[in-house]
């Protein structure tokens, strides 16, 4: 296995900080590293150290001499005059890359929905991101390093780059490594084969481990219980000896001067207490029967041009939504997966009542409290000049916790501000510490149903982890739009899916039948959806289609049985609400035979009419595709 980079001994120092001191490390063949630690710990400082586009302070970084490193930066194509295919392939002649099938699979994963004669200065952050990161992979480099390569992806755009980086630098006799920085713990389980943690204390250090991001955590939590068990039995000896030390004033003075040199050797040894990421859930306010409802929703927005894919109304408008019903319940925990553009953060504009739709209705419930988590850190632009504390405090200036009163200092610390960051003015917060200080001024508001937008952007995988205690006991309604897997099978009992052809779907597969509809979609074959339709819609509550299959229908049947199909299942709800209510009727007396054989003649009528509702709703399924 061919040794390909080497960092001996490098340290570097921003200002009062230390961020590496003293770090050797190294790559060879089939490497796949991924890069963990808290926000500002050097992350990206170690990726341009090893690529070369900044210098160590002291130690260096070798290469062996002919292999090929390309880095993806958090950083735009700043090109805007170049096309797509100039930005991805340059000069090269189109049949010299489109016979590639390796080449060819990057432009599928990627850049599918773009125009390769398409110009960068027409293209979106995230759409320039994928172009970047196309480009880097058309290149094959012998060493490639990823800074977070997974922002500005859907779902599936993950899962196909897990899957590609894997094949390229995983398979058995593979050449060349990748080192990747990201916060996406699926995609450092689906690819990576070891783990470098920089870890962001001070000291310094980078701590290697071996496989993904699950054997990383069970690695650092085994050497966290060694460190404690080696802790206590420092401390128990520390006592002893500062006791010994302490024995009359007379003795002080004959103290050996070993015994003197040894006790101050266990004081410096004292490590230094890590930041606690620790959330705390806030008490919610009651939340009643009916929370949000959609009802019949269309939602219609401009067409940006003739590229875009999904239905489009009379006037050319594209259809985000088109006649959903979705109901939501006290408690219900739901996260939404979907395609860029498909209308995710649209839905989220509807439940928090920052829109009208086009057509049909939201209802919302008369004690429902929503506070929403967005994509924009640039809303707290105008608390700017206040400190972290201070935005807290003008939000609610204590909050009951357990019985405890915490004022707005307490919070912050809790939610992982050091003393000294949570009294710097906001404008100068990492985009992180940005983003958890958005968390934290929703739940000091203190809502019963939480809608957020992507809520793993710019956090580090400590403080997800941290999220997500805090969202595992939430007691209120939560949505979730986000790419992030681990995040929605983790804290999501349920996944919905926008598919862009402007319908609601539920997946009881989760996010890997989401995936498989999407490449069944691709191949225009058709897929199984998991329990029969209405089973699954009755359980849900709401208005979601089948996979779509083409009827031949003229529009106006399609809309006739999607209305049909939403009545039906409105009665499909209202009759299973009333078979729990018999059974619980002939459990409470069931000595009574003259009632029960009356509930159970009932129950025999509800159960003819139900089959009748399922057999029509599957022939208007079939209509409305």
């Amino acid at each position: 296995m061919a040794h390909l980079l080497g960092a001996d001994g490098i340290a570097l120092t921003i200002g009062t900080r230390t961020l590496l001191r003293d770090v050797s490390l190294g790559l060879d063949d089939g490497d796949r590293i991924g890069v963990v630690g808290p926000n500002g710990a050097g992350k990206s400082t170690l990726l341009r150290l090893l690529a070369g586009t900044q210098a160590p302070d002291a130690g260096r970084v070798t290469r062996v001499g002919g292999s090929r490193l390309g880095m993806l930066v958090q950083r735009d194509v700043d090109d805007d005059a170049a096309t797509i295919r100039d930005l991805v392939h340059g000069d090269d002649a189109t049949h010299e890359w489109a016979s590639d099938a390796r080449i060819r699979s990057v432009h599928a994963g990627l850049l599918a929905d773009l125009d390769l004669d398409q110009p960068a200065s027409t293209l979106s952050g995230g759409q320039r991101r994928r172009v970047a990161l196309a480009a880097l992979l058309v290149e094959d480099p012998d060493v490639l390093l990823l800074d977070e390569p997974t922002n500005h992806l859907d779902v599936e755009g993950v899962a196909w780059l897990a899957e590609h980086l894997s094949a390229r630098y995983g398979r058995p006799g593979a050449t060349g490594a990748l080192v990747v920085v990201t916060h996406d713990r699926w995609f450092l389980d689906a690819v990576c084969s070891r783990t470098w943690e920089v870890r962001g204390d001070g000291s310094g250090g980078v701590d290697g481990y071996d496989g993904g991001y699950a054997a990383y955590i069970l690695a650092r939590a085994e050497r966290a219980r060694q460190a404690a068990t080696a802790a206590e039995k420092r401390n128990n000896l520390l006592r002893k000896e500062l006791a010994w030390l302490k024995r009359g004033a007379p003795a002080r003075t004959s103290k050996p001067k070993f015994r003197l040199d040894a006790a101050a050797a266990l004081i410096d040894d004292e490590p230094p207490p890590r930041d606690t990421l620790e959330l705390t859930q806030m008490a919610t306010r009651r939340l009643g029967k009916d929370v949000l409802d959609l009802e019949d929703v269309t939602v219609t927005v401009p067409a940006r041009d003739g590229h875009e894919a999904g239905p489009r109304d009379a006037a050319g408008r594209r259809v985000l939504l088109d006649d959903v019903t979705w109901r939501l319940g006290p408690g219900d925990r739901y996260g939404v997966v979907g395609v860029n553009g498909a209308g995710k953060t649209t839905l989220l504009s509807l439940l928090a009542g920052r829109r009208e739709p086009d057509s049909g209705r939201v209802r919302r419930g008369k004690t429902v409290h929503v506070a929403e988590l967005t994509q924009d850190v640039g809303e707290l632009d105008d608390v700017g000049h206040l400190t972290a504390v201070q935005v807290v405090d003008r939000e609610k200036r204590t909050v009951v916790v357990d019985g405890k009163e915490l004022t707005a200092g307490q919070l912050t610390e809790r939610l992982g501000f050091t003393r000294e960051r949570a009294h710097t003015i906001v404008r100068d917060l990492s985009g992180g510490e940005r983003r958890r200080l958005q968390l934290l001024r929703l739940l000091v508001s203190e809502p019963n149903v939480l809608l957020l937008d992507e809520p793993t952007n710019d956090l580090d995988t400590d403080t997800l982890a941290a999220v997500e205690d805090l969202l595992d006991g939430w007691p209120g309604t939560l949505i979730v739009v986000s790419h992030d897997r681990y995040l929605l099978e983790r804290v999501c009992d349920r996944q919905w899916a926008l598919l862009g052809d402007g319908a609601l779907r539920d997946l009881p597969g989760g996010v890997e039948q989401y995936l498989e509809l999407r490449r069944a979609g691709a191949s225009g074959t058709s897929v199984a959806t998991g329990p029969a339709a209405p089973a699954s819609v009755v359980a849900a509550g709401s208005g979601a289609r089948p996979a779509a299959t083409p009827s031949g229908a003229s529009a106006a049947e399609v809309r006739a049985a999607k209305k049909e199909i939403s009545r039906i299942e409105r009665r499909l709800a209202r009759i299973a609400d009333e078979e729990n209510t018999l059974h619980e009727q002939i459990a409470a007396d069931p000595t009574d035979y003259t009632a029960v054989a009356a509930l159970d003649e009932r129950l025999r009528e509800l159960g003819a009419e139900k089959e009748e509702l399922e057999m029509a709703w599957l022939e208007s399924a079939e209509v409305a595709g």
